[in-house]
Order: C-alpha cells, then structure tokens, then sequence
C-alpha cells in the first residue's frame, strides 16, 4: 500500500532548467520538467511526483498576466484530493514577485512553494536538484500547511512575503531582512524556527491592472516620468521614497499631478527594512504625501507593492478598500 503524499511540481523555467548553449555562449531554459526531476536523486522514496511543464521562460520574462494563469493552474492542482501540495520551479529574478503574486490570491491551506535555482546545470556546483529536494520535503510537511506560498532555497523556509532576493551570485541569495527564515529543512524534514499567527487575507479578483509603474526617488528627480505615466493612462504608482517616505520637492509636483487624476499612488521606502511613516512635515516629506491621500505600504519594497497595487486594482478602483488592504493592521 502506498502511503506517500502527492505533489505537483510545476515547472516554469528559470535557472534551474538552463545549460549553456554553445552557440550563444551563455545559459538559456532548455531543459523539461523530466529532465530536471532526473538530477534529483532518491526523491521518489519520499513522495510520488507529478511532472507539469506549464513554462519554459527565463525569470524576466513572466508578466502580471501570466502569473494569473498560473495562478489558476495551481488552483486546479489545490482542488484535486490526491494532491497534498504544489511546487513551483521559477527564475530567481522574479521569483519573489511571483511567490507573492500567489500569495496574496491563493486561498487554499494546502502547500504552495516555490524554488529555483541560482547556477544552471552546465556549472559546477548546481543547486536545483538540492533546493527542489527541499521543496518537495516542504511541500509533504504537516507544518507547512496554512503557512500561505513559501519559498524555499539553500534549506532555508522562507514566507513568500517577507522573501527577496539580496544577491546576484549567492546561492543563500533570498533572505528575509525582517525576521529570517521561517525555517530550515534538516534530514528532510521542515523544522520551523518561528511560527505565523495566520496568513493575510487573500485578494479575491481574477483580474489584474498591469498599467501600474515603479519609480525611485533619488536625489534631483524631476516630475517628468510620473507626469507622463499619468498622461499615458496608468491607473496606479508605487513610489519607493528616500527613509521614512519623503521625496525631492521636485518629484513632489508629480505626485500631485498623479492625485489630482485620480490615481492610486502607494509609497514605499527605497531602504532594505522599515516601515514608511509620516514622521516629517517639510515640503515632498511623509506627512505631505499623507495629506494629498496617497497610501502607505508598509515595509514592502517597490516591487511587492507594485504586485499588490495591480492586484487591488484588478479587484477594486475604490481608494478606501485599496487604502485598507495596505494599511490595515499596520497603521490602523
């Protein structure tokens, strides 16, 4: 009798499915989901797989539209009884905003995790048969269940959405710079180093608002490219501000611009850790931003909130829900 759960991993390209193509000199995705699980040793003693190759793109090259479907794939794998979670393999380069992407839609307690890898399998040294072990001993865990998406790499466990990437090279790469890995994987079994009180609510929309844009505040920056976003029809900002959340006065005009038109403009800080706030009442500071309605994102870097924002105008263009999706338990 075969007692061993049943996971789906889902492989979507990425680092983990590249060699290097001599023609090219460099790496490139050419590997399938098969021959990929083949470089995993011993795997099949601790849980059936099934193998579905839904994409072979590098990271780069995901959109906000094909994370949906993606999403909705997961779903269909989450509802099916035989299956106890789903893995998904990913390029490193936007993996992170894919995991919270799933995350903040997946409503399932079923374990959702995604890996990677950070050399291709024509190096030294590759890493994603390793990380993939990890995922799948993630995945059949007890304790990864209602945990929401998890990415997993090096044995570290970490939420999808306090998970970044922090090096270029480094195979410990994705860290959480607010509280460290939810846990590690060790014999193969997932030891957690902290727990999670619940996951936040799930984002119930089946649509996504990709007219969204990230812009970075640094020292001199004009109003020139959020004027433009505005005029273009962008529906929503994400600004990742200097500190605390304060901007260069002559940034400042175009957000503005952009509140007079009705946009949803969230602010983020460009530091690594720390949560924005109105703590600063000069001209272009917090407190100004504040003041013209703008929203604040909390410790989320401009990426995240930029998924988060696309979400949230995918479901809603009502200020005060977005404003509460952001704020909600962190201000208020």
């Amino acid at each position: 009798m075969n007692n061993k759960s049943k996971v789906a991993i889902v492989f979507t390209g990425g680092t983990i499915s590249m060699t290097v193509d001599d023609t090219v000199g460099a790496a490139i995705p050419t590997l399938s989901g098969e021959q990929i699980l083949s470089m995993v040793t011993n795997i099949d003693k601790v849980a059936d797989l099934e193998v579905l190759n839904f994409d072979e793109i590098p990271g780069p090259h995901f959109t906000p539209e094909r994370m949906m479907e993606l999403k909705r794939y997961i779903d269909e794998l989450l509802a099916r009884e035989d299956i106890t979670g789903v893995i998904v393999t990913h390029g490193t380069d936007s993996l992170e905003e894919t995991a919270y992407f799933l995350d903040l839609t997946i409503s399932s307690k079923k374990p959702v995790i995604v890996t990677g890898a950070m050399r291709s399998s024509s190096e030294l040294g590759y890493d994603g048969s390793s990380n993939l072990s990890a995922a799948v001993c993630t995945a059949i865990s007890k304790d990864a269940m209602g945990k929401g998406v998890l990415v997993v790499l090096n044995n570290e466990v970490l939420l999808a959405s306090e998970a970044t990437k922090t090096n270029t090279l480094a195979l410990n790469t994705f860290k959480s710079l607010t509280s460290g890995p939810l846990g590690i994987i060790d014999c193969n079994e997932l030891v957690l180093n902290r727990d999670i009180a619940h996951k936040p609510c799930t984002i119930d929309t089946d649509a996504v608002e990709s007219k969204v844009a990230l812009f970075k505040a640094c020292v001199g920056e004009s109003d020139m490219f959020i004027r433009y976003a505005v005029d273009q029809g962008y529906k929503g900002l994400v600004i990742e501000c200097m500190g605390r959340g304060n901007i260069p006065p002559s940034m400042f005009t175009g957000v503005q611009y952009a509140r007079e038109h009705g946009l949803a403009v969230v602010i983020v800080s460009r530091c690594h850790s720390g949560r924005v706030y109105d703590s600063y009442g000069y001209y272009g500071s917090g407190r100004d931003l504040r003041n013209l309605g703008c929203i604040f994102g909390g410790e989320l870097p401009g990426q995240k909130a930029r998924i988060k924002l696309m979400l949230a105008l995918g479901m809603t263009d009502d200020l005060g829900t977005i404003k509460d999706l952001f704020e909600k338990g962190i201000y208020c």
